[in-house]
């Protein structure tokens, strides 16, 4: 059974920082991507950045995080990680990570992921 699992949400004060967690279990996803997203109340569903398992290529969304946020992997422990800084009231959302079990053309869109996890919710506060 395929899970990924979120961790390392929480309430933070703008300026601050914090770091999400996403643990892969079940199936290997080394051909793919692993992404994050997030969702914020009332709207779609948001690009964050994405890293492959191969090679750690990292993507990120054009302007929203780039600079602030860095993803990285662990892949002994199948884990990827979310470093958030500078956190704005803005960036307050559930975050997902998802996995892609072969490496398609596109980190952004979110059908192109065939695994979620159950999402964390992150609130900055101004």
């Amino acid at each position: 059974q395929v899970q990924l699992v979120e961790s390392g949400g929480g309430l933070v004060q703008a300026g601050g920082s914090l770091r999400l967690s996403c643990a892969a279990s079940g199936r290997s996803f080394s051909s793919g991507r692993m992404g994050w997203f997030r969702q914020a109340p009332g709207k779609e569903r948001e690009f964050v950045g994405a890293i492959r398992w191969s090679g750690g290529n990292t993507y990120y969304a054009a302007d929203s995080v780039k600079g602030r946020f860095t993803i990285s992997r662990d892949n002994a422990k199948n884990t990827v990680y979310l470093q958030m800084n500078s956190l704005k009231p803005e960036d307050t959302a559930v975050y997902y990570c998802a996995a892609q079990s072969v490496l398609y053309s596109d980190p952004e869109y979110p059908n192109l992921y065939d695994y979620w996890g159950q999402g964390t919710q992150v609130t900055v506060s101004s």
